[in-house]
């Protein structure tokens, strides 16, 4: 009876240091997840913000450039204009 229950303490034991392995194993991960999301949080606000800059950039650019087009197509039409009754 005695190497049974040997035998039976030898399997708790190896069960219960797997068992501590794997729980150490996972808040291991669980933390590196965790850093892994605030990095990639931080990461997409960063990008957000780019963009932010980005757009109000572009929307400056495009309404300087549509604001210079009307201008030449005012000189155009005045060229024209003064083409014509020549």
């Amino acid at each position: 009876m005695a190497p049974v229950i040997e035998i039976l303490a030898a399997i708790a034991g190896a069960s219960v240091t797997v068992a501590a392995m794997s729980a150490s194993n996972n808040g291991k991960r669980a933390v590196e997840s965790r850093d892994a999301v605030i990095r990639l949080t931080a990461s997409v606000d960063s990008v957000a913000t780019r963009l932010d800059v980005l757009h109000t950039d572009m929307r400056s650019r495009d309404a300087e450039v549509f604001s210079r087009l009307r201008e030449l197509e005012a000189a155009v039409a005045r060229i024209e204009g003064s083409r014509h009754q020549h």
